[in-house]
């Protein structure tokens, strides 16, 4: 009992010196990198990925949102069968603020408060000489995750788009309105 007391109390020690946010930093950071990963894996992306591409995130992503993009792609499938010549609910990437998505990604600061987290990350668009007067685009996305049974999570986006036709908000939003503009 006396050992369980002391271990309890050097782990009060430790979280209030900072060295379990530290952790936790490191842990969100770790599994940020890995939702990025994934994501390179596929570039460009479009839309809600299809189930190959949901399973790479499956192990990076909540409860929540892979229930969302589950969802989101329902949503998509009713939507398509409706309006047989229609664009899909949602084009382009979902997963930065720009259409095209991101070349490249640096994940920078990561904070934790409580259950919560966010990491923010800088993404950068680079079309390698294709437009002959665009220069790489960078800009800055935040990740919100959340801490599950399994580990850290990524919960959310937050675009931090500046330009006119960036990806305004956040992307449960996103998915959520293509969920309801679906019609069925």
């Amino acid at each position: 009992m006396k050992v369980a007391i002391v271990a309890a109390g050097t782990v009060a020690l430790l979280c209030a010196t900072g060295t379990c946010f530290a952790d936790a930093n490191a842990d969100m950071a770790k599994v940020a990198t890995g939702f990025y990963e994934a994501y390179a894996t596929f570039h460009p992306s479009d839309g809600i990925p299809d189930a190959k591409g949901h399973a790479k995130y499956e192990p990076f992503i909540s409860p929540r949102l892979d229930q969302l993009l589950t969802e989101g792609k329902r949503a998509e499938a009713v939507f398509a069968k409706a309006n047989k010549d229609s664009p899909p609910l949602i084009e382009g990437d979902l997963f930065t603020s720009n259409f095209e998505g991101a070349t490249a990604y640096k994940v920078d600061a990561c904070s934790a408060n409580g259950s919560t987290g966010r990491c923010t990350v800088t993404l950068t668009y680079d079309d390698h000489g294709q437009s002959a007067k665009a220069k790489p685009l960078t800009w800055t996305d935040t990740v919100y995750l959340v801490a599950t049974p399994g580990g850290w999570r990524v919960d959310d986006i937050g675009y931090g788009a500046t330009w006119a036709f960036g990806n305004k908000g956040r992307l449960s939003d996103t998915v959520k309105g293509a969920i309801a503009n679906a019609g069925g």
